[in-house]
């Protein structure tokens, strides 16, 4: 289609639109949509076109853009037109990011405010507040089943409380992420109620079907996500006398998107938080978004299609916010949740770095590099207007979806490595100290992922019980080494509460029906705030482990090249123990880090005339970041002693 087909077609739109809302200013708006609109009726056509109502829904999409403009604050506006003028500035290494739950950190949304000079001490700058809107009483997957878009949970606070706290956050220079559940809905939803009550119109909101037909057909295809607790994808519902998609959970109802009027509801509530003060929308279960019989209901084409419309749809109204994919998916289909376009991130700028995630975990139970190494090579560069969410842990399991190829190359047999990691991790391998529990398991197959904490993974609440100091020092040393990592990998790097002070497991999820069947609990803890004033205390676990990681945050902060720039080149070195990357200054080729990793319960050494292709020789003089100092060197080798990795300049 011509653009001035498009521009024509654009006015007859806004003919249609409400008078009222003519009559506002929308003259930044005006300017955005006419630059935006040519994409976005392209990608509104070859999702809805053939529709008979397509025009009527263009004009409602339109109409909801304008009243969402209307509503965005003066200082909001402002935010966008600055991050308009540059565009990558979320590619910066001075960003660092804490997910939490509102109840967890500090009982509700005045308590969080109430504690962001914690925050702010250990040197967060990106705060995500897990999923607070509205849910159903009892089980509600972690607040990932919404009753109601639009309001917050009472026991988190209100929507006043939120927007006192995005200005907080705002005037302390911490951005504000929020999740939008854009997949399904709790069956407590309004939209399901109606449903329920036999409204044809709602039940079109969803996956709803008469008999087990085409259920069936879905079946044959999809994968199972919680076979354990949740099997199979749909539900029947004796109210509706109907079947009903369920992917996650029977609660939770999967939206259709074929349908555009459920598109213009979800575009609609993302603006809506948006406006609440989110600078960061993280967009769950992305990759589920289209459902097609004869596939695993993943990826599709058309669920890229809706991200990119929404994208387009956020630029004409609040063009600063950026989109965080969540898809849990296999390397190369991750990278296409950027978008694929050369540069620009055309659907979301940054995305959960699973592979990343998953391959230290692996790293940590082996000792070896080796699969690591083989993952990262084998992931796709991204984007270079994109970023990687880096992560240790989040609310989340970890799941061990790594490529079979990859593990072959490894040395390892794919079956027998994923038992050996569930074994391990759970503490049922010979001299683990992890203290993990299975997840999601698969009586079909026998997979099962990975729940637990930080430090109960690595062996803190083992060397605790034991009393034992080595085994503690080893402990807070494996802590600061992943973060470490992925603090100077390449991305945003994104803590999780609780793991800056050590926090344990928690068993008391088990008291709670509603969550007893649910092992990931036992890592969503509340904060012991008794336990977090001992990082004052000089010698403690808490304060070995708070002020490491702000230390390493801090220093973080002053290297430009740990910027995003896809200015990482991974070395590969004869000691299958050492992880070992370069980081270069894409504004200053001479500015570089060499990152230097060691996985091994025991010292090692590098030799760095092995690395002599990217200039580094025997005399070659270093200086560690991290200590300000030149690191430990026996003759012509750099050693590193347990679990410790350097940050190494040229001297």
């Amino acid at each position: 289609m011509y653009e001035q087909v498009s521009h024509a077609l654009l006015n007859q739109i806004l003919e249609e639109v409400k008078p009222e809302i003519l009559r506002s200013d929308l003259r930044r708006f005006y300017t955005r949509i006419g630059a935006n609109f040519y994409v976005i009726h392209s990608l509104f056509s070859q999702l809805y076109g053939e529709r008979e109502d397509f025009l009527d829904q263009m004009v409602k999409l339109v109409e909801v853009m304008a009243l969402r403009y209307i509503e965005r604050t003066e200082e909001l506006e402002k935010i966008d037109i600055e991050r308009e003028n540059n565009h990558h500035w979320f590619l910066s290494q001075e960003w660092v990011a804490m997910a939490l739950y509102a109840d967890g950190y500090a009982g509700d949304l005045k308590g969080i405010r109430e504690r962001c000079s914690y925050l702010q001490d250990l040197g967060v700058n990106i705060l995500h507040i897990m999923p607070m809107m509205k849910g159903p009483q009892g089980a509600s997957d972690g607040g990932y089943a919404v009753s109601d878009f639009r309001a917050i949970d009472s026991r988190a606070g209100s929507l006043e409380d939120l927007q006192e706290l995005a200005t907080h956050l705002r005037e302390r220079g911490i951005l504000l992420t929020l999740d939008v559940v854009v997949n399904h809905t709790s069956d407590q939803h309004a939209w399901a109620i109606e449903a329920k009550q036999g409204n044809s119109k709602y039940q079109d909101y969803y996956y709803t079907f008469p008999d087990r037909n085409i259920p069936d057909m879905f079946e044959e295809t999809m994968p199972e996500i919680f076979p354990e607790t949740s099997p199979g994808n749909f539900v029947y519902d004796e109210e509706m006398g109907r079947w009903v998609m369920s992917v996650f959970n029977a609660y939770q109802w999967d939206l259709n998107y074929s349908n555009p009027a459920v598109f213009i509801e979800m575009i609609d509530t993302i603006l809506f938080w948006a406006n609440q003060g989110a600078d960061i929308i993280r967009l769950d279960a992305v990759a589920f978004l289209w459902k097609k019989i004869g596939t695993v209901c993943q990826n599709e084409r058309e669920a890229h299609l809706i991200l990119q419309l929404m994208k387009d749809c956020c630029q004409v109204v609040a063009p600063g916010i950026l989109f965080i994919a969540e898809a849990i998916v296999a390397p190369v289909e991750i990278i296409k949740y950027f978008g694929e376009d050369a540069v620009i991130a055309k659907e979301c700028e940054i995305a959960y770095n699973a592979t990343f995630m998953a391959l230290l975990w692996d790293t940590v139970a082996t000792k070896n590099s080796k699969l690591l190494v083989n993952g990262i090579n084998n992931l796709p560069t991204k984007l270079d207007g994109a970023t990687w969410l880096n992560y240790v842990r989040c609310h989340d399991d970890i799941g061990l979806g790594f490529d079979d190829v990859d593990i072959i190359a490894a040395g390892f047999e794919p079956h027998a490595h994923r038992n050996f990691l569930l074994n391990y991790f759970t503490g049922n391998y010979d001299n683990s100290i992890a203290r993990g529990l299975p997840f999601g398991r698969n009586s079909k197959t026998g997979d099962a992922r990975i729940s637990g904490s930080l430090a109960s993974l690595v062996g803190l609440e083992v060397a605790i019980q034991q009393n034992d100091e080595k085994l503690i020092d080893d402990s807070i040393k494996l802590i600061l080494l992943l973060h470490g990592m992925i603090l100077s990998f390449g991305g945003i790097p994104m803590l999780y509460y609780g793991d800056e002070i050590g926090t344990l497991n928690d068993e008391s999820y088990k008291l709670d029906e509603n969550k007893a069947l649910d092992t990931r609990w036992i890592h969503r803890p509340k904060i012991d705030w008794d336990k977090a004033e001992r990082r004052h205390l000089h010698g403690s676990i808490e304060e070995r482990i708070f002020n490491g990681l702000k230390k390493l945050i801090a220093i973080r902060k002053n290297i430009p090249a740990f910027a995003d720039f896809n200015n990482r080149e991974l070395l590969e070195v004869k000691d299958q123990h050492l992880f070992v990357f370069l980081r270069t200054n894409p504004e200053s080729m001479g500015d570089r880090v060499l990152v230097v990793a060691n996985f091994d319960a025991k010292p090692r050494y590098l030799r760095l005339a092995e690395i002599g292709k990217r200039g580094y020789h025997e005399h070659t003089q270093l200086r560690d970041y991290i200590s300000g100092e030149s690191p430990s060197m026996f003759k012509h080798y750099l050693v590193l002693p347990p679990y410790h990795f350097y940050w190494l300049v040229e001297r």
